[in-house]
């Protein structure tokens, strides 16, 4: 019988996000060989444990936030595998989110809703590498579409308060024209951006559309209104940074990048469920095709629905979006079947009926085309990254 190994996680309990890869750790061991477990609650910025310095076990999954932290896990020389990306030239093996595709997912999800204005939120710069890389990120996305970004980090101001910091944030949204698409680094500073909305009598969603990052439940539940996020795919990035701590306790040698993994899709709440379009009856003809495109519709079916024909919605949507109805509906159905590939274990034939094809085999070829993977293949594609 192989020795249990003994691994140390330096993950905080206080925040969702460090709870989302305790679960996929937890389910790594589950389908595989269990650890003996060193871990106590913590926070995201709680120092080291002391024991850590004298500890010898097997490995260690950490959220390295400083480098006292770094350089005590460096000392000890136990395999160790970095979650957080705080730190810069760390040299540790590091599994975490593109932040390539969270942007994507951001602005594809505005684009859909018809906006052509575009704002980042985030903080100081240097206060968070990842975050500013994050604004950066969709700054260059952005002006790639040939549109323009306006960026808000704020000012640092030694002890300034929750309302002065608050205050500042209102104050550089009533400068932007609006409807504007405004994109959170991450849930809390959505949550931030919403409560400034409301001191400067902004509309949500109707002038200001906003977007977080993680997903986190609590967080987007607190705001007001419910903040739409994008799900970053935490258990995945737990699992996957547990099987990569696994081979390197096993002898394996440390890949040379950082593992990035995939952004999963947004979830949509109030804050971003509307359409910055002035045609009336387009916004009436688009909500229609969204509520309706899994289920099989035909242009007839969005004629009598909405009273516009056909070639005066296709005229309106290539002006608007650059694409037909016809496209629009499948963009959707594609959408919707690789949420459900994602997110399910649903059979192919059953998630192709579910998202309005005529059967399996057309659908696995049309999903071909467009993803240019199988339906089988995407949906195992994340393990394998």
């Amino acid at each position: 019988m192989s020795r249990e190994m003994h691994v140390a996680l330096l993950i905080e309990t206080s925040r969702s996000y460090g709870r989302g890869l305790l679960r996929g750790i937890i389910r790594y061991q589950r389908e595989h060989r269990p650890w003996s477990i060193y871990f106590e609650p913590r926070g995201l910025k709680d120092s080291a444990p002391n024991w850590l310095k004298s500890w010898r076990g097997d490995g260690i999954l950490a959220r390295v936030n400083d480098r006292r932290t770094a350089e005590i896990i460096r000392r000890n020389g136990t395999p160790a595998v970095d979650l957080r990306f705080a730190v810069p030239d760390l040299g540790l093996p590091a599994v975490g989110i593109d932040n390539t595709t969270v942007v994507e997912r951001a602005l594809d999800h505005f684009l859909d809703r018809g906006f052509t204005r575009f704002a980042f939120c985030g903080y100081p710069r240097g206060t968070s590498r990842w975050m500013d890389l994050r604004g950066e990120l969709f700054q260059q996305i952005v002006g790639s579409q040939g549109l323009t970004c306006e960026v808000f980090t704020g000012a640092v101001r030694r002890g300034w308060s929750w309302e002065q910091d608050q205050r500042q944030l209102a104050r550089w949204l009533m400068g932007l024209a609006t409807p504007v698409a405004v994109m959170a680094c991450n849930d809390d500073r959505g949550l931030q951006v919403l409560d400034a909305c409301r001191r400067a009598d902004l509309r949500v969603p109707e002038d200001v559309a906003v977007l977080g990052v993680d997903n986190d439940e609590f967080m987007c539940g607190l705001a007001t209104p419910p903040l739409s996020s994008i799900d970053i795919n935490l258990e995945e990035i737990g699992y996957r940074a547990a099987k990569l701590l696994d081979g390197l306790m096993r002898g394996n040698s440390p890949p040379q990048e950082a593992i990035l993994l995939p952004a999963g899709q947004v979830v949509t709440r109030q804050s971003t469920d509307g359409l910055a379009i002035a045609d009336a009856e387009l916004s009436a003809a688009i909500r229609y095709l969204r509520e309706h495109a899994c289920q099989g519709i035909r242009m007839r079916d969005v004629t009598l629905a909405t009273g516009l024909e056909p070639r005066t919605l296709a005229r309106k949507m290539k002006a608007a979006f650059g694409r037909s109805p016809k496209a629009e509906i499948l963009r959707i159905q594609i959408d919707a079947a690789k949420r459900l590939l994602q997110s399910t274990q649903l059979s192919v034939k059953t998630i192709a009926a579910r998202t309005g094809f005529r059967n399996s085999r057309y659908f696995s070829n049309v999903f071909r085309k467009r993803v240019g993977l199988a339906p089988g293949q995407f949906r195992n594609q994340r393990l394998e990254n």
